[in-house]
């Protein structure tokens, strides 16, 4: 059931991407990034093929408000024209800053409508805003099984009978942001002269970069510490899925007596560090077993050499360029490009992006049926009064006079219903003597030669029924025989009733299997001499006394 609940989750996926407004040349995805005052965009098209990794800087006046999104619409729109692009449609993603991330553990559910009910109830009481200010997406994660006595308190009770029972669960990860996070990017979208095709999430994005560049080993967990100009983001990635996620922004304090690149450093480092403490406080999650640093802020090389001195846990750099086959002219801005390449390639995939704020799975409708069926019964009951009270006084009278016409015809009836019933039982008499004279061997020797020969098709019983009607049962090769044999009982004479056709093959090969019906006109004549029935198969022994023997003759 959870195959068949993953089939249909990916099937409500690519849907919910068909509805998305995903209008881009065909087969090429435009991913656009704004790391610090660089824009960054990637354009991939299906599977791992990245056909271009550019950068440009944002001009943005030093004062400019950079939560506008009119104002930063319009840089974007500048910059891409600098870099001759014009895409019809881009997919953007969250920062992890933005975002509210949970996993839950839920029971299998069948229907998507129904699992994304259940996830708005379960992560609506955790929110620290409204519901109706959120946008809500999700993706389902492997199936785990957990003991019975920490999902049931009556199995915990009686923890004696149900030891070693267990329950299967599905690992969903939801995440959370806020409507105006959506609409700021609508806008900045509109506002740079793009369609916004697909809001993905930061996060999961470099997990896709990183599963492209196949530097996991098999279902080991790493880290991924990324570098912006103002944030660092830490990323722990288990069996290709997204088991740890923080964001931490950066913000130096201007002192003298440390470089910039040290206050960057130790700052990056400790979020690090403190990251991969939480995660290892959580008994479930796998340990890491390497550290991946990515960025294009020319920091990477001192925070790997400070966290192989803080961590026992291998730390290296994440060359994009060596990694992951790129264009001559893309290696250059691949390395800050990590979060473009992995939204364009998740847009690029089958089932689209994992999460998609702009196209999020959709609970169930809850329509209050109650409420609809009491005013469908009032505003019905309100029509029929009214209807009832112009027409009473002509329908009453009516109905009367029916009712008196049946009574009187109903009195009449009784009265004779003996003389009925002894007519009844005569006629029936005598159709059953005029039908039980008919020479039903003559109808089994005619249908013999009327019939598709053996080899086409057989027969597996023939009944004939109190009222005169052939029944036979079937079996042939093809449906076309099936198709052929009424009409040639339709110009044998017989009435014949339509012929259900129904798979049923049998062990000699005849893959179709039909019950007829035939009803013998009154008209019908039968001259045997005039049909000769078909010539037997040369391999037949039905009349050889050895066949008589093995038959029980």
């Amino acid at each position: 059931m959870v195959k068949r609940l993953r089939h249909r989750l990916n099937a409500f996926v690519r849907l919910q991407s068909r509805r998305g407004s995903r209008s881009r040349s065909p087969g090429v995805v435009t991913a656009i990034d704004l790391d610090g005052g660089i824009l960054r965009v990637a354009q991939a098209t299906s599977g791992v093929n990245v056909t271009r990794v550019v950068s440009a800087p944002l001009e943005l006046p030093p004062d400019a408000d950079r939560n506008d999104p009119l104002i930063v619409g319009a840089a974007v729109s500048k910059a891409l024209a600098g870099l001759k692009l014009k895409p019809a449609s881009v997919v953007m993603g969250v920062p992890r800053a933005r975002v509210i991330l949970r996993t839950l553990t839920l029971p299998v559910v069948e229907k998507l409508p129904e699992l994304a009910s259940l996830v708005h109830f379960q992560v609506g009481k955790d929110l620290p805003f409204r519901m109706d200010e959120a946008i809500i997406d999700f993706k389902v994660g492997r199936q785990i099984e957990i003991p019975a006595e920490r999902t049931d308190p009556a199995a915990k009770a009686d923890a004696g009978s149900n030891a070693g029972q267990s329950v299967l669960r599905l690992e969903i990860l939801v995440a959370a942001v806020k409507r105006d996070v959506v609409d700021f990017h609508q806008r900045l979208a509109e506002a740079a002269g793009l369609k916004l095709a697909g809001l993905g999430l930061l996060p999961y994005a470099n997990s896709r970069f990183v599963e492209a560049c196949q530097v996991a080993d098999g279902n080991a967990a790493f880290a991924l510490i990324s570098l912006r100009p103002d944030e660092v983001g830490i990323d722990i990635i288990a069996r290709q899925s997204l088991r740890f996620s923080r964001g931490a922004a950066i913000k130096l304090a201007v002192d003298p007596a440390v470089g910039v690149i040290e206050q960057f450093v130790s700052a990056a480092v400790i979020e690090a560090v403190r990251s991969l403490h939480s995660y290892g406080g959580i008994e479930a999650n796998p340990a890491v077993e390497k550290v991946l640093v990515a960025g294009a802020t020319g920091f990477e090389a001192a925070v790997v050499e400070s966290l192989s001195n803080r961590t026992s846990v291998p730390c290296t750099r994440l060359e994009a360029a060596v990694a992951l086959p790129l264009p001559a002219e893309a290696r250059e801005s691949a390395a800050g490009s990590m979060a473009a390449i992995g939204l364009a390639l998740g847009q690029s995939d089958t089932v689209g992006l994992p999460f998609d704020f702009l196209n999020p799975k959709k609970p169930a409708i809850q329509r209050d049926l109650g409420r609809i069926r009491i005013l469908i019964g009032v505003g019905a009951a309100a029509l029929i009064l009214t209807a009832l009270l112009v027409i009473r006084s002509v329908l009453e009278g009516r109905r009367q006079a029916v009712l008196d016409a049946a009574t009187t015809e109903l009195a009449d009836a009784e009265k004779k219903r003996p003389v009925y019933r002894k007519l009844t039982q005569q006629t029936a008499v005598v159709e059953d003597w005029v039908k039980g004279g008919r020479n039903w061997l003559e109808h089994y020797a005619y249908l013999s030669s009327v019939l598709p020969p053996s080899e086409e098709v057989y027969l597996t019983s023939l009944t004939v029924s109190g009222q005169g009607v052939i029944r036979m049962t079937v079996q042939a090769r093809s449906g076309e025989t099936l198709a052929r044999l009424d009409r040639q009982l339709r110009a044998a004479g017989y009435e014949v009733r339509p012929i259900a056709i129904n798979p049923g093959a049998d062990r000699f090969g005849y893959e179709f299997r039909s019950n007829v019906e035939l009803v013998v006109p009154p008209k019908l004549k039968i001259d045997l001499h005039k049909v000769r029935p078909a010539p037997r198969p040369l391999d037949d022994i039905s009349l050889e006394p050895s066949a008589w023997k093995r038959g029980g003759a």
